[in-house]
């Protein structure tokens, strides 16, 4: 929770914490912000991984026969920028792992953006991601690459510091 609520008092935004279980995203923890965009995730609720930013990282580093499999499958649409096209989604995919984040621009609602990056466990594998959601234009998206790459990065030296700890 620090590095989420620090983040938060950086943003004053949303802040998620997400994990991939099966073809979704699972939110286990936000922080909120009542004058931020509104977000259909929510603590417990699960959300398809390709549609969100969390999702497209932990997709990113997810196990290749993992990746085809989500590939494979039908793509929902939210909005008209959804990624809905497993080619695209492949380049996608390809992007977050050169770059280390993602900026997902309006694929759930046409007024949200986010910005998410992997969080690593003591074995360097990608266990969850973090993100921060803004309303369309307010802040720019990648202002906010640095402290949310910096917050995922905190959260995973900790893990590395502490690998017995849940």
């Amino acid at each position: 929770m620090p590095f989420l609520e620090d983040l938060y008092e950086a943003t004053h935004q949303h802040v998620q914490l997400a994990v991939l279980d099966g073809p979704d995203v699972l939110y286990l923890e936000r922080i909120s912000s009542r004058d931020a965009v509104g977000v259909h995730g929510r603590v417990g609720g699960r959300v398809p991984a390709h549609a969100t930013g969390v999702g497209l990282v932990l997709l990113a580093y997810a196990p290749p026969a993992e990746q085809e499999r989500y590939l494979a499958g039908p793509l929902a649409t939210f909005t008209d920028r959804t990624i809905a096209d497993s080619g695209r989604l492949r380049w996608a995919l390809a992007e977050v792992r050169r770059d280390g984040y993602v900026i997902s621009d309006r694929q759930v609602t046409l007024d949200a953006v986010s910005v998410a990056a992997p969080v690593r466990d003591a074995a360097d594998e990608v266990v969850a991601a973090l993100s921060v959601v803004v309303r369309l234009g307010d802040p720019r998206p990648g202002a906010l690459v640095p402290p949310v790459v910096s917050a995922a990065r905190g959260l995973s030296r900790r893990l590395l510091a502490h690998p017995d700890r849940p």
